[in-house]
């Protein structure tokens, strides 16, 4: 027979439904514009528009995926607490 638990007992409720998230669409889109970097010119070190903007491109995915990650973590006390909540069934035995 299984005991309801309390509510201070649950888990508290995560959400990865940020708007942040959205953020995430830019690299992924960007790249797939083509006719937006399809030319030659202005050319970088000798190389060609087309390949040097593809390497911003890569920048572009590291910055906005290093800005959703830190807009979009949780705080240190809803961390606390989920660890507590993962704990809890190893010292209640399992359960």
């Amino acid at each position: 027979m299984s005991t309801p638990e309390s509510p201070a007992a649950a888990p508290p409720r995560r959400s990865d439904r940020s708007p942040w998230n959205w953020l995430l669409i830019v690299p992924v889109v960007v790249p797939l514009l083509v006719p937006l970097y399809n030319h030659r010119d202005p050319e970088l070190f000798g190389w060609p528009f087309f390949y040097w903007v593809q390497l911003v491109f890569v920048a572009l995915g590291v910055v906005t995926t290093g800005l959703v990650y830190r807009m979009t973590r949780r705080s240190k006390a809803d961390q606390a607490v989920s660890a507590r909540a993962a704990d809890r069934p190893a010292r209640d035995g399992g359960r």
